[in-house]
């Protein structure tokens, strides 16, 4: 997202609008009780945006003791990780199953460069680990809290033109279904399972591990500039095919645009330095809560700020770089469209924000991702893909992403992301999926009780 040194740095710029009352409110968000009338405790998504009391809570050790839970344990059981994912398909209200104790490196290829392992690592400890073994992974998110399984089981992704989301280097995986049954999943061996249940939201069974396909390790080069958004649209194409990642931050009200860029390089480390990026949110938050009467002194002032900054640069390892720190809770609309779509929704985007929604100050994100074969559920399945999305702050209202943003997603033939929030269900999926309906009775065959479907997930399978 942004970086202070490059942005907003409001000591000087913004003193004289800091003297002003704010004219932003939030709205008041009802918190609700640690404890339900049964004494469960709650369990929350790391928006806060979703909650449930769920009855038990494991984490099993070995992969008889996840048998014996799946087999006992009562239903709906919900596979979590992070918590990362914005809608509701980890809650429950019966067991929440944590793959904690499935963590770490459990073997590698140095000459083929593949590596095998469990599930419930956590991809900032998943670059340390192969960084040991002289791996890396080029294409990982910009939040590196998720663990594996769940960033993977919800087509999670990086950006660049010639790269796929992260379920597009899985070589092969483990499942435990429902039933207790273990397969190992590959093109080769269970290869309908592979394909349905690669992207397939824990709705399959409990992934245990994974054999990903990574690159030597090498350093990666990080530019980000700021420049007017109009320029970055003008150059957007040659950008994303000319280097390996690519990916922007629009900043509302400002006509300004963030360019982040990665390559490789053989140039030595300059290290990226303390990540500052959410106290420069929260300069744009108090830009918003001090002149979003103003658009044209909002925009004026953030112009007057950026005009005194350069290019941030840094040369480390890939996972050190492409993500970054995000504590500043929000809630994320993220939908995948046709390429060649990419931009003209984004200016619809723009242009209804900045016409009807001064309260959004939350920078819009834009990424190109490379199409792929692998997993049916794949949001960039058969196509190349230009993801937008779009954020509001934890504490403000955010149903304008479905009644206002969400239209225009849909208008141009958009696949909701898995882990953020959308209104589809099964009928819009079977339209969107040309395997759904395949997907679908798979995943009936592997859980016919049901066991691993919540209230949520039950709207995205059409299950009553």
């Amino acid at each position: 997202m942004l970086n202070r040194r490059q942005f907003l740095s409001f000591s000087a710029a913004s003193s004289a609008s800091l003297v002003l009352s704010a004219c932003y409110k939030a709205p008041h968000q009802p918190v609700p009780a640690s404890q339900n009338a049964q004494g469960h405790y709650i369990w929350q998504n790391w928006a806060g945006s979703e909650y449930a009391y769920p009855s038990k809570r494991v984490a099993p050790n070995t992969i008889d003791e996840l048998k014996a839970l799946l087999a006992n344990s009562a239903a709906p059981i919900r596979c979590v990780g992070a918590g990362h994912s914005f809608n509701a398909q980890c809650a429950t209200d019966g067991t929440l199953l944590a793959l904690d104790s499935f963590s770490g490196l459990i073997g590698h290829d140095a000459v083929q460069h593949t590596a095998t392992v469990k599930a419930g690592t956590r991809l900032q400890q998943l670059g340390q680990l192969l960084e040991q073994v002289g791996q890396d992974m080029v294409n990982i998110p910009d939040i590196n809290k998720q663990t594996l399984a769940g960033a993977i089981a919800t087509g999670t992704h990086g950006s660049g033109y010639a790269l796929p989301a992260l379920h597009g280097r899985v070589a092969s995986f483990k499942l435990i279904s429902a039933q207790g049954q273990e397969l190992n999943c590959s093109p080769l061996e269970n290869a309908d399972i592979y394909h349905a249940a690669l992207v397939g939201l824990g709705s399959f069974g409990v992934v245990t591990e994974y054999t990903l396909e990574n690159w030597p390790l090498a350093y990666t080069e990080r530019q980000v500039t700021m420049l007017p958004v109009e320029e970055l649209f003008a150059e957007w194409t040659e950008l994303y095919q000319k280097n390996r990642n690519a990916e922007f931050f629009y900043i509302p009200f400002t006509g300004l645009a963030m360019k982040v860029l990665h390559n490789q390089t053989d140039k030595p480390v300059t290290p990226r330095g303390e990540d500052k990026d959410m106290e420069s949110l929260m300069d744009l938050k108090k830009l918003r809560d001090y002149v979003s009467w103003s658009p044209n002194l909002r925009r004026r002032i953030a112009q007057m700020v950026a005009d005194n900054h350069g290019t941030e640069y840094a040369v480390d390892y890939g996972w050190k770089l492409l993500a970054s720190e995000r504590s500043v809770r929000f809630h994320e609309m993220e939908y995948h469209l046709p390429l060649e779509a990419q931009i003209p929704a984004l200016k619809e985007v723009i242009s209804l924000i900045e016409q009807q929604r001064s309260d959004v100050f939350f920078p819009i994100e834009a990424r190109v991702i490379k199409g792929d074969e692998r997993a049916w559920l794949s949001p960039f399945y058969q196509r190349d893909t230009g993801s937008i999305a779009v954020h509001a702050y934890y504490e403000d209202d955010y149903q304008f992403l479905y009644t206002l943003i969400e239209p225009v997603f849909k208008k141009y033939g958009g696949r909701p992301h898995w882990g953020k929030l959308h209104s589809l269900t099964d009928a819009d999926f079977a339209k969107l999926y040309p395997q759904w309906s395949t997907v679908k009775a798979i995943r009936q065959q592997l859980d016919p009780q049901n066991k691993l479907v919540n209230n949520y997930t039950k709207k995205i399978w059409g299950i009553a």
